[in-house]
């Protein structure tokens, strides 16, 4: 279900910073400086009772520590993820835990729309990047779901987020489904407009990624946040139409 981008894979060491594909652990608000830092060294692992704890060296600009915690469970296919940054800093860092799942070209996401009854007020908030059309052929603004699909054979980034109320987003892919949940805390200040949920869509992958609310980290505290994951196999992927989604979308 997730990319991996072969020009990078088993490549390490170096000042250059590789997407590699997979699923990895960053800090928002996006920096060239402070996300970009190379991150091409092997980590350190073990193994818990029911999955494996990573541990990533301290950074060197940022200062952060970044650990996750991946448990599996031995009866289904969820998986529960905790990501962990401590900042080793010696002053306070105001941050955003964000987690980024690079998935495989070619495949469907689903992401619900606000329906939350507001009255006269508005009910839904989008964050656009400078790159990002609302033209873009590759995604259908549904009342009740936005749907990006990939396609290989467009280059051009997209990008879009928003505060996702129900706290989950899916992806069709190779007749299977999968599912990332998390939660979206209603009053909490998240980064890049209130965005608790971010996708982003170029020629070789989609990204599905959260973000906890913005934190004033002071030295030596540690933030978390937690997805569960979900992945469902011989699940076709719908057609984009509301009735037909919400048969085949088995959400909890």
């Amino acid at each position: 279900m997730m990319c991996e981008v072969e020009s990078t894979l088993g490549l390490t060491g170096g000042d250059e910073w590789r997407i590699y594909g997979g699923h990895r652990l960053w800090h928002s608000p996006e920096s060239k400086t402070r996300t970009y830092e190379t991150d091409n060294k092997p980590v350190e692992w073990e193994e818990t009772p029911d999955g494996i704890k990573t541990i990533q060296d301290v950074e060197v600009i940022s200062k952060i520590k970044k650990e996750m915690d991946i448990r599996l469970d031995p009866g289904s296919s969820r998986v529960r993820i905790i990501h962990r940054l401590t900042n080793k800093w010696v002053w306070p860092l105001d941050l955003s835990v964000w987690s980024i799942s690079a998935m495989a070209a070619g495949g469907k996401e689903v992401v619900p729309q606000s329906r939350h009854d507001t009255g006269l007020l508005p009910n839904r908030v989008i964050s656009l990047w400078p790159y990002t059309s609302f033209r873009d052929s590759r995604v259908v603004w549904g009342d009740k779901y936005i749907i990006l699909k990939h396609d290989p054979a467009i280059k051009h980034p997209f990008k879009i987020g928003l505060p996702n109320n129900d706290g989950w987003a899916a992806y069709f892919n190779r007749d299977c489904l999968f599912i990332k949940y998390y939660k979206h805390e209603m009053r909490a200040p998240y980064p890049d407009f209130g965005a608790s949920y971010e996708t982003y869509a170029n020629d070789f992958m989609l990204e599905m990624e959260t973000l906890s609310p913005l934190t004033l980290l002071k030295p030596d505290d540690c933030v978390e946040h937690i997805e569960k994951w979900s992945c469902l196999t011989k699940f076709p992927c719908p057609p984009a139409t509301r009735k037909r989604l919400k048969k085949h979308l088995r959400i909890e």
